[in-house]
């Protein structure tokens, strides 16, 4: 995985393209959308894994206390929904919006029938950001796109001594150049009381922030991002990979490659591999 990391570092910064930006295509559907009274918006990507495949899950050291009955399966579906409300649009130009955003993802053993199917882990993160577009022109063909700024809450809604949960304040920085995007997002966590702070070493695994590229051809997506390898040494660090692809109308196939640590909060210090399959209904562009 790493070395597929760095090659697609390399790809992205030197191999050309002709067609004008998905990334302009997008922020144009979303303008047209923003105009309505109210209007929901897809925010980060939603997709279904109907075959979500875990192989570190039942090596979990948070896990190895459950009597035999509750095991848990290395099999699972994971979903994701996201989507993002304008609250106030346009406010000058360039366009800037402030957006209410909610993401939630699941994972849910939805085979393990003799546990009684559990949702193993829910991740919800509600978001009050604003979002400021540009269009300024860079070196080598790139243009400085979108700037953000996210006040962000996360956490997966459990008790002690599986409760997980931050807060933050975050940004991206977005450029494009004709088939590539790259977006840059640093955070700085909020400081909480010891006696309520669940995970304290979470930005050990975490970081302060990570690095995305995307590529679309021909309505193919790929993307990869990185968080926490290069403040790590390589060491507690995590890279995904995507690729959606047309099936079907909107429908489009979607595969999730990971490894690292932190595939949800309840294993963010739990180094895992998953791959997952299923089917998408928005992407990032």
């Amino acid at each position: 995985m790493r070395l597929f990391f760095f090659t697609a570092i390399f790809l992205v910064t030197f191999a050309s393209a002709s067609q004008a930006s998905a990334l302009d295509q997008r922020l144009l559907q979303e303008q047209a959308l923003q105009e309505s009274s109210f209007s929901i918006i897809p925010h980060k990507p939603n997709y279904l894994l109907p075959a979500t495949y875990n192989d570190r899950i039942q090596s979990y050291a948070l896990y190895q206390d459950l009597p035999a009955r509750d095991k848990l399966q290395p099999l699972e579906i994971k979903f994701q929904v996201s989507f993002k409300i304008p609250l106030l649009t346009a406010i000058v130009e360039p366009p800037f919006s402030v957006f209410f955003g909610y993401t939630q993802v699941s994972f849910w053993q939805a085979y393990n029938s003799d546990n009684s199917s559990p949702f193993r882990e829910t991740n919800y993160e509600p978001e009050l950001f604003a979002a400021w577009q540009q269009n300024i022109e860079l070196a080598g063909g790139w243009h400085f796109k979108l700037a953000t700024l996210h006040l962000t809450h996360q956490s997966n809604g459990k008790t002690e001594p599986l409760s997980r949960s931050w807060n933050r304040i975050e940004s991206s920085l977005i450029f494009a150049r004709e088939k590539f995007a790259f977006s840059l997002t640093p955070w700085y966590r909020f400081s909480e009381a010891e006696s309520e702070d669940d995970n304290p070493d979470l930005l050990d695994y975490y970081g302060h922030g990570k690095s995305s590229f995307l590529y679309t051809n021909n309505n193919h997506t790929f993307s990869i991002s990185s968080r926490n390898n290069l403040e790590s040494a390589f060491s507690k660090g995590a890279v995904e990979l995507n690729w959606s692809f047309p099936l079907h109308g909107n429908i489009r196939g979607y595969l999730q490659l990971f490894s690292g640590y932190g595939n949800s909060l309840i294993e963010y210090n739990e180094y895992s591999n998953s791959i997952g399959l299923g089917v998408s209904l928005t992407d990032w562009l």
